[in-house]
């Protein structure tokens, strides 16, 4: 009797062994396959929109940028950010931030004469 019970042990165990590994394996696939959040950006004379944006510190977000008028600059040291944004093209940059903090992004391709004043902040929690 005791030998019969630890076989109906053994079979019991294995499947469910089997089952517990399976569903953290293909719950560790979802998290690496999950979509990247992506923020719209759009750069017009002179001033970005939104004006601010919050990501989360160690999050992998795609910052999605167009022109409305002519080529802008979106720079930020911070963030190792630098690109140049064409008239009616996109332009897409990933990047997962990993320090906290307040920072001014720039257009840092003159684009007139208020050009100096456009910037926007990007907050990482």
């Amino acid at each position: 009797m005791k030998i019969r019970n630890k076989m109906k042990s053994k079979y019991l165990i294995l499947p469910l062994a089997l089952v517990l590994m399976a569903t953290l394996t293909l719950s560790r696939e979802a998290k690496a396959d999950a979509p990247t959040r992506v923020i719209e950006i759009t750069a017009k004379r002179f001033a970005f929109a939104p004006n601010s944006i919050t990501l989360k510190k160690g999050e992998t977000v795609t910052i999605r940028l167009h022109s409305e008028d002519v080529t802008h600059g979106f720079f930020m040291r911070a963030l190792k950010i630098d690109e140049v944004i064409e008239p009616g093209q996109t332009k897409d940059v990933t990047l997962t931030p990993q320090t906290a903090g307040t920072f001014t992004t720039i257009c840092d391709h003159f684009c007139g004469v208020n050009h100096g004043n456009m910037n926007m902040t990007i907050v990482v929690e």
